[in-house]
């Protein structure tokens, strides 16, 4: 079988890493702190010293750390992952960074025979160990078939959108809309709160009418936006800030979902 690496066992790798493993595909880890490694003391899964002994250990190696530093740190740092892999290996960024990053790294893996594509992935932890979180995926064609039997370990559904970096700009996008939703949600039952209407009721109802959205029934709750913005308001920032970037460089206008996100990120206290 391919053998698959594993770097980032966070909060969102950690199942991942773990229905790979459980699929018995061989499978390397490495992680900068001990304890990362420890949940998988009672697996088949090996351990490397460095990421580059992953890199050497495998066809395949999957990254999903935070952010662009922390993936350029890891693949082509000293030690990186690329000093140590062979040629005709994939590197896989699950990584939410941004399109020309993966460029960046793409030309650096191409010089040692390296693939890279970029799948980052949306469904949390939960999904993964569900088997039904989602891959948005951008690469080469035959290289995305290569990697589907090891995303399919954790993820469904799978979509290949087009060249390197479609995934990236396919998953920032995604993450604007929820922000920008985190917004108009908040907003509507403020107002519904202003005409006299119970801030609960008025959820409940929406929530079940055409009005419905993920984004709203995380902010239905009472503090359900505080929440959101205690937990995830720096990655909804730099996802916002990345998509931006992006659009400006395209010369693209974003238009009205970058000002309803900006808006989220305000009452956040996280302003780009």
């Amino acid at each position: 079988m391919v053998r698959v690496g594993f770097i980032g066992l966070g909060s969102q790798g950690a199942p991942m890493a773990r229905r790979i493993v459980e699929e018995g595909f061989p499978t390397t880890l490495w992680a900068r702190r001990p304890e990362s490694l420890a949940p998988y003391a009672d697996t088949a899964a090996a351990t490397a010293a460095t990421p580059a002994e992953l890199g050497a250990a495998s066809d395949v190696v999957c990254i999903c750390v935070v952010s662009d530093d922390d993936v350029r740190a890891v693949v082509t740092g000293a030690d990186g992952v690329l000093s140590g892999m062979a040629e005709g290996g994939v590197i896989v960024i699950h990584s939410t960074v941004h399109p020309d990053t993966c460029a960046e790294i793409a030309d650096k893996a191409a010089a040692h025979g390296v693939s890279v594509i970029d799948a980052p992935v949306s469904g949390g932890g939960i999904g993964a160990a569900e088997r039904r979180l989602l891959v948005m995926v951008g690469g080469d064609a035959e290289t995305v078939e290569r990697c589907k039997p090891i995303f399919e370990t954790y993820a469904n559904p799978i979509v290949h959108l087009g060249e390197l970096g479609a995934g990236q700009i396919t998953k920032l996008l995604n993450n604007l809309l929820f922000t920008a939703g985190l917004a108009i949600g908040q907003s509507a039952l403020d107002l519904g709160e202003q005409l006299g209407v119970d801030r609960a009721r008025l959820g409940s109802v929406i929530a079940s009418g055409s009005g419905n959205s993920f984004a709203l029934s995380r902010v239905v709750d009472p503090g359900g936006f505080d929440l959101i913005g205690n937990h995830a308001g720096n990655v909804l920032r730099k996802d916002v800030s990345l998509v931006a970037k992006v659009a400006e460089t395209a010369s693209a206008t974003p238009g009205i979902v970058l000002m309803a996100a900006d808006a989220t990120l305000d009452r956040m206290g996280q302003s780009r």
